[in-house]
């Protein structure tokens, strides 16, 4: 089985991390992949991306990011 996570800034990457380390602990053959940071990583998620890449704040910032 595989799953996607998405964490898009910190809270989002502890809260992740929890339920990475549970769902590796029920089912240590599932594929966790996720755009996340370094604690979902950490927990076993394969990284596509760090949210700390693509964590803009201001309004002109978000804009000419897209």
């Amino acid at each position: 089985m595989k799953l996607f996570l998405l964490a898009g800034e910190a809270s989002g990457d502890l809260h992740g991390s929890h339920l990475v380390t549970e769902l590796k602990l029920q089912r240590p053959d599932m594929e966790i992949v996720a755009w996340g940071g370094p604690l979902m990583e950490k927990a076993g998620a394969r990284l596509l991306s760090d949210y700390r890449q693509r964590a803009y704040m201001g309004l002109w910032e978000v804009i000419k990011n897209l």
